[in-house]
């Protein structure tokens, strides 16, 4: 069983003005999330910050003024996940909108050409374009847009990633992460940077009198595919983030999204009209995410362009199988590296690197996430980059909170010039290529960095909870406003809850969860609770403390509320 420290999240001020129609729990949940007012939690679209006040869209709207204008051939270069894939509908859809007539897509085979705007996907785009506009990627790309300027072709980066110590010399660069960017958020993603451009794009056309009376495009049509990659990219929902993905969510919920993501709803087997951020992020981004990972993600591409719902039913189909065939192979290399960890259990790394020569690099990040939930330390896993590169690693890494993983390989490239031949990446996450022969050598020093920079109390898992939910208040209108009171997401996270109860009986499901009836101590109360891949062939505690999420239970068309049970210890 897995040990966890509990920690109650405090509250971050005292609630007010919310009325007898909140749920006094809904209410301390938004207080230990900052949110004390309702006006805090108005997630209305007038809300969202100004798109004037996102750095280099100025330079960056001219240019697409005048590559409209002129009739330039446009090529949105994206990327191979999700965020990328959305971003780069977002903007071929948008600039479409717009007035583009001849606007066409890269997305980079990660096999083939590696991140971003490589010299590789540069040189592979025929016809040569007029102007390349990337999407979640370009901050890196010194070399890719040095190639498109050296061909004649001007290059507009729209990124969200951190930048390193040098930038591109592109024609103009969008990215609330620059220095000096004084945008309010730094949260936004790829697609909600590019959906802001085209914001800012449209109220210049507007302001030269572009649009005929009545004709202004609806740029609110996009804001299903932002929500979407907003969500699977894994940013902070901070309130700016919120109001996107809540935008998103109404229209999809309204039957008003895409084809191409009704499809992949569909396909996932999610309530449309029920549909909150943790379905985007565990369901359709994923979906999409697999493309990438397996295959070409302009399958993905293609599936959020169509128009046509049976052609759109298509790719969510082929789409779902990638992603089936993902999970069975994440699966054999997780068990892998479990067995890895396990043997080299006298060494204890602090900051983990596996490598194995069979594992595929489209999956490593995958791997690199499930060990860091399990040992609650930075993970890097490796992969060989492609088969036509053997001789070169592909690395994925995640982390946890008080080790920023971008810096710590900056610091490690810094420490040891020429050891990473790339990276870069987040806080939280982030990619990097090795030489196969400096692995062993990377391995040490990141495992330096690790224990140099964490200290004991870091490395001790920490479970934060909303507190005990009072005696009757687990209820199915408690369930509903819990979900309507989202979007929920990274740094806005779920409420969870913890309480004491006693195991009435359980039962499992398939080889690795468990049914359970909880009684609740304080007034016997008998609750439905489900917890997945939790048996190890143990029973559960009969008395235990239970951390759990309240959630709709959605069986046959009749609901109840119900434990989604995250953690259990004795009690």
């Amino acid at each position: 069983m897995k040990t966890l420290r509990l920690r109650r999240r405090p509250l971050q001020g005292t609630p007010s003005g919310w009325g007898l129609s909140v749920h006094p729990v809904i209410q301390q949940v938004y207080a230990a999330r900052g949110v004390l007012s309702p006006e805090q939690a108005e997630y209305r679209l007038a809300r969202m910050l100004s798109p004037g006040r996102l750095g280099g869209v100025a330079e960056a709207v001219a240019l697409l003024i005048e590559a409209i204008r002129g009739d330039w051939s446009i090529v949105v270069a994206g990327d191979y996940d999700c965020d990328g894939a959305t971003g780069t509908a977002v903007a071929v859809r948008g600039l479409r909108l717009l007035g583009a007539k001849h606007v066409d897509y890269a997305v980079p085979n990660r096999f083939i050409h590696g991140y971003g705007l490589s010299a590789a996907l540069v040189e592979s785009l025929q016809p040569r374009p007029q102007l390349i506009v990337t999407v979640d990627n370009g901050v890196a790309s010194i070399a890719g847009v040095d190639t498109a300027r050296a061909l004649g072709m001007r290059v507009i980066v729209t990124d969200h990633h951190l930048p390193g110590e040098q930038l591109p010399a592109a024609d103009a660069m969008v990215n609330p992460n620059l220095a000096n960017d004084d945008f309010p958020s730094k949260a936004l993603a790829g697609v909600g940077v590019m959906f802001y451009l085209l914001l800012a794009l449209r109220a210049a056309l507007r302001e030269q009198g572009a649009f005929a009376e009545g004709g202004e495009p609806d740029l609110s049509v996009l804001l299903d595919l932002v929500a979407v990659g907003t969500v699977a990219d894994l940013v902070p929902l901070d309130f700016n983030n919120r109001v996107l993905v809540e935008a998103g969510l109404r229209r999809l919920r309204s039957g008003q999204g895409c084809a191409g993501l009704h499809a992949l709803v569909e396909a996932s087997q999610r309530s449309l009209h029920a549909l909150c951020a943790s379905d985007l992020g565990y369901a359709i981004g994923p979906r999409l995410n697999a493309a990438g990972r397996l295959e070409d993600m302009r399958i993905g591409v293609e599936c959020l362009l169509t128009d046509d719902p049976a052609q759109a039913r298509r790719y969510a189909e082929l789409l779902s199988s990638i992603n089936k065939e993902r999970r069975e192979l994440q699966d054999t290399m997780v068990a892998e590296a479990e067995v890895m960890v396990a043997r080299a259990a006298d060494i204890d790394a602090v900051g983990v690197a596996l490598y194995e020569p069979s594992w595929h690099a489209g999956v490593v990040g995958l791997v690199a996430s499930k060990l860091k939930e399990r040992l609650h330390r930075p993970v890097i896993a490796f992969a060989p980059a492609s088969e036509d590169q053997p001789d070169e690693l592909r690395g994925s890494a995640r982390s946890i909170a008080g080790f920023h993983i971008r810096d710590a390989l900056a610091m490690i490239d810094a420490r040891h010039p020429g050891l990473i031949v790339r990276f870069g990446g987040h806080a939280m996450a982030a990619g990097l290529s090795l030489r196969s022969a400096d692995y062993a050598r990377f391995a040490e020093a990141f495992d330096a960095l690790a224990r140099e920079w964490l200290d004991e109390d870091q490395l001790q898992a920490v479970q934060h909870t909303d507190g005990e939910l009072p005696i009757g208040a687990v209820s199915l209108d408690l369930a509903r406003q819990l979900r309507a009171a989202g979007p929920w997401g990274q740094a806005f996270p779920e409420p969870v809850f913890d309480n004491l109860f006693e195991c009435a009986s359980w039962q499992v499901m398939g080889e690795r969860h468990l049914r359970l009836k909880l009684r609740d101590p304080r007034d016997g109360a008998v609750h439905d609770a489900v917890m997945f891949n939790a048996y190890d062939g143990q029973p559960p505690p009969v008395h235990l403390r239970a951390v759990y999420e309240l959630v709709i239970n959605d069986w046959q068309g009749r609901e109840s509320a119900r434990l989604l049970l995250r953690h259990i210890e004795p009690a």
